[in-house]
């Protein structure tokens, strides 16, 4: 299986999901957009994952390359792609599909934890999630407004669309559960600034601070792409 991957800033890669294409010996290529990387053919690839970013999916202005890439999202879904999106990555999905992207009552940044739907624990893909995992989250924005045929699947106290499935192949993640201490170490070394206190708002200790929530999200990601590998390559989905 090839899976490409849309990058959008230098410290914030694929993470463990690099991991495990790499264990499964599967073709990864990527697109550096912040470097201004060409966009590859649809033929090229059979996965596309969107990675998250400090901009906002409306600021066309000051990142022109973010109008090409929305446009090659919705290629790769018109194609039949598996399309994962996760925090602008799911953000960019949304917008495409004809949802909304706005500001989030409230910002949140840290650790905290999301319901699931009984829907999506029933799923083979979710089912082995406990009803409310503790998630990383670093966002001000979300997928407000969802079209009809996308599902939300989680949700929280402070933002009420936390995922969704659309078409069963396409997954938007407003949460992490890809990132790395060296990921996190780098948000929080570049976008600090963010960092006001407020209600869903933790410090930079506390973000550093739980290893063991790390190692769940990565092994959550490993079994959730393990399972859509298998559903794919069955023509399940």
């Amino acid at each position: 299986m090839r899976l490409h991957y849309l990058q959008h800033v230098p410290f914030e890669n694929p993470g463990s999901i690099l991991q495990w294409a790499r264990e499964n010996g599967h073709v990864l290529t990527n697109t550096q957009l912040y470097q201004h990387d060409s966009l590859p053919a649809q033929a090229d690839f059979d996965w596309l994952v969107i990675m998250g970013g400090p901009m906002n999916i409306y600021e066309e202005a000051i990142y022109p390359w973010l109008a090409a890439e929305k446009t090659f999202i919705r290629a790769a879904i018109d194609a039949g792609k598996v399309v994962i999106g996760l925090c602008l990555g799911g953000q960019l999905i949304a917008d495409v599909i004809g949802g909304k992207v706005t500001r989030n009552p409230y910002k949140e940044i840290g650790w905290f934890p999301v319901s699931l739907t009984e829907a999506a624990r029933l799923s083979p893909l979710f089912s082995f999630f406990p009803p409310q995992p503790v998630v990383f989250q670093w966002h001000g924005d979300t997928f407000s407004v969802l079209p009809a045929e996308a599902v939300c699947i989680a949700a929280s106290d402070a933002c009420k669309h936390q995922a969704f499935v659309y078409k069963n192949r396409v997954f938007g993640f407003q949460y992490h559960l890809e990132n790395t201490p060296s990921i996190i170490a780098g948000l929080i070394e570049n976008c600090r600034a963010e960092m006001i206190a407020d209600k869903y708002v933790q410090t930079p200790e506390e973000l550093l601070a739980h290893p063991e929530y790390i190692e769940k999200s990565n092994k959550w990601m490993e079994l959730f792409l393990t399972q859509l590998e298998k559903m794919d390559r069955e023509g399940l989905l």
